[in-house]
Parts: structure tokens; C-alpha cells; sequence
């Protein structure tokens, strides 16, 4: 997997200060994309174990909440694959720490048994996972007043929780700003 860039202060990919991963490789290929350049699959550095530590590194202060995936596209399959030691490794260390992943694919359709990018390690990353906003950018429903996504078909979803009562569960985080 390669990586666009890693964002060590980022407050602007989920709750709080925040060390962000942007993915490289996506098939979406959404109309005015924030991101079009991590599209390509090779763009921009290897990831490496190295990488891996220095993101364990930058989420030992206690001013970062967490970790964001974003890109590119997380989701992907190839990326889903090399994202599993990062995850783990974050979650061993720092437990305390939020891992948040934005994905164009629908959590109870294209991450479920069965769906578009589904593999054996799918379920093992989602249970990293605390936050996900899923659904691709529409630019036609791009609201400017919504936390933490870029258009009204996105949704904020707890994880956790939905991965514990097999339904989606709304995060709080899904209200517009005030």
C-alpha cells in the first residue's frame, strides 16, 4: 500500500486533534473529490512498518485523540489488508485512542459478508474501528453545516455499537453544527 500523506495535527477528520492517514488507491472517483491525486494506488510513499511507528509516536500525546483513515479510500481491499497491523497495533498501545476511517463504501452493504469489498480480514479491522462515515461524496448534496462529512447522504456511524446489536448505530456526531 502507499500513502498521499500523514496529517500529525489535524483537526478537521473527526473529534479532536488528530494524526490522519491518507490512503492512496481509490475506485470511486467522486465528483469534485477533496483528494483526486490519492486515487492512484502508487501515489506518494510506501507504507512501511516505519510509517506504522511513526504514527504510534505521534499518538503518544495526550493531546491526540486519535487516528483518522481517510484517502484515497481505506476500504479498499488492498489497503484494508495493510491497515490491520496499523490498527492493531494503535488499539494494543493506546486503547484510549478513537480510530476513526472515512469510506465511500456503505457499512451494512459493501463491508458485510458478501458485499463489494468484503475479505477474511474485514471483520477483524472493522472491530478497530470506533467511527466510520460511510458513503461516497455527492456534490450535490454537500452541506456545509454537517460535522465531519462532506454530504447529506454520509453517515456517522458507531461501530462498536452497531457491530454489537447487528444494526447501524448513529453517532451522536450525525447533527449539523449550531
Amino acid at each position: 500500500m502507499f500513502y498521499g500523506n500523514i496529517k500529525y495535527n489535524d483537526i478537521a477528520n473527526g473529534e479532536g486533534v488528530r494524526t490522519s492517514l491518507f490512503v492512496s488507491g481509490c475506485t470511486h472517483h467522486c465528483k469534485n473529490c477533496f483528494n483526486p491525486e490519492t486515487w492512484d494506488f502508487r501515489y506518494g510513499n510506501e507504507f512501511t512498518q516505519t510509517t506504522i511507528d511513526n504514527i504510534l509516536e505521534s499518538l503518544k500525546y495526550p493531546h491526540i485523540n486519535g487516528l483518522t483513515l481517510l484517502g484515497g479510500e481505506p476500504m479498499e481491499l488492498a489497503n484494508q489488508k495493510a491497515l490491520l497491523p496499523l490498527v492493531k497495533q494503535v488499539k494494543e498501545k493506546y486503547p484510549e485512542k478513537t480510530i476513526w476511517c472515512y469510506t465511500g463504501y456503505l457499512f451494512d452493504k459493501d463491508l458485510q459478508k458478501d458485499g463489494k469489498v468484503y475479505a477474511d480480514w474485514t471483520n477483524e479491522l472493522l472491530k478497530y474501528i470506533d467511527v466510520l462515515v460511510d458513503g461516497e461524496f455527492v456534490e450535490e448534496l454537500k452541506d456545509i453545516t454537517l460535522r465531519f462529512k462532506g454530504s447529506a447522504n454520509q453517515r456517522i456511524i458507531d461501530v462498536q455499537k452497531s457491530l454489537e446489536t447487528g444494526n447501524i448505530v448513529l453517532s451522536p456526531y450525525n447533527k449539523k453544527r449550531k
